[in-house]
């Protein structure tokens, strides 16, 4: 079956009885991880216990494919239920997890994998055989990711104003793992205060994938087509999914679009620019200031229109997904006045 998005938090942190297997599969590498890691520790009670959880990948199954029904079907040494996780997952392990499902053994099989497209075979195993469950692990954003950010700081007795936990929500990476770590630095910081400030936030997250992001939208709004190439390669090389500069380079003219907007009312491009929520980083404003003067109505509509075309194909068309994210940016670029090669 298919976990709803709403349950998946719940139903990884105490997966029921009678599901035998799970597949925890999506863009988000580290909300894979810790999503499969919470099934994993509900179950056995502990990562490290030797007894009831082993791991391995693959490369483990290419010569002895049946070795997962083998430690699915095996019985624990002390008691409780088992735990096997096998992890990087891809289609070519789908025979041998349907293999293990149909075996019925009594451990918890957690299959962790990265983005599946809907014709997956693991994904439709997993959606459609008796006693398994799918949860889907995409990228924390918007109100899910303030939630994250909110929930992090509230657990460690601080508080922070609604600006100051969008700048950091707009701050942070796409992966959960990297978001949490970049938290917990910040709840480290400010030990001993009750409140974060914008400035504290400032001083400490600096996460490597929001930095790429911002360099690639404002390479490819701002017209650098030599700074977009650069950009774009090093976030592929750091494994920043397509669908994720694509929804930053989004929202980026979404307030790119409300500072022209109060522009046209009558503000000066610092006015405007001040009156953003989050504000812009101090490092970026410069650039920002020359964008919001180059970009006029019309030709925001039409890139936002081309962003949204570039994400249904990303999930449609079966191009790859870097190659229709580049050709959306190129035409970004070629909008804000770049010269791009045909």
């Amino acid at each position: 079956m298919k976990v709803p998005p709403a349950r998946a938090e719940a139903f990884a942190a105490a997966p029921p009885d009678d599901i035998r297997a799970i597949l925890i599969y999506g863009p988000d590498l580290g909300l894979v991880r810790e999503r499969a890691e919470s099934a994993a520790r509900a179950v056995a009670g502990s990562l490290t216990d030797p007894f009831n959880i082993v791991e391995f990948t693959p490369a483990a199954l290419k010569d002895e494919p049946s070795r997962l029904t083998d430690e699915a079907c095996a019985m624990s040494m002390m008691g409780g239920r088992r735990v096997v996780r096998l992890r990087d997952a891809t289609d070519a392990v789908a025979g041998a997890a349907a293999d293990a499902i149909a075996a019925e053994g009594g451990a918890l099989m957690i299959v962790e994998a990265g983005d599946l497209n809907p014709r997956s075979k693991l994904r439709a195993l997993f959606e459609k055989s008796d006693g398994t469950a799918a949860i889907a692990c995409y990228m924390d954003e918007g109100a899910g990711l303030d939630d994250l950010v909110r929930k992090s700081l509230a657990d460690a007795g601080l508080q922070a104003g609604r600006d100051v936990v969008t700048w950091i929500a707009g701050n942070l990476g796409s992966d959960r793992m990297v978001s949490r770590m970049e938290l917990e630095k910040l709840t480290l910081y400010a030990a001993g205060q009750s409140e974060i400030t914008l400035e504290d936030a400032q001083a400490v997250i600096g996460d490597a994938a929001a930095v790429t992001l911002d360099d690639v939208v404002y390479a490819s709004t701002g017209g650098n087509l030599k700074g977009l190439t650069v950009a774009l390669a090093r976030a592929r090389f750091e494994g920043v999914a397509a669908i994720a500069i694509l929804r930053a380079a989004s929202r980026h003219l979404s307030r790119i679009e409300e500072a022209v907007s109060a522009m046209a009312a009558g503000a000066s491009p610092d006015t405007a620019m001040k009156g953003l929520r989050p504000p812009v980083f101090f490092k970026q404003q410069n650039s920002f200031r020359s964008q919001i003067q180059r970009w006029r109505p019309q030709t925001l509509s039409r890139a936002r229109a081309e962003l949204i075309q570039a994400e249904i194909d990303c999930k449609s068309t079966g191009m790859p997904d870097d190659a229709v994210c580049e050709r959306a940016l190129m035409r970004l670029a070629a909008m804000a006045g770049a010269k791009v090669p045909r």
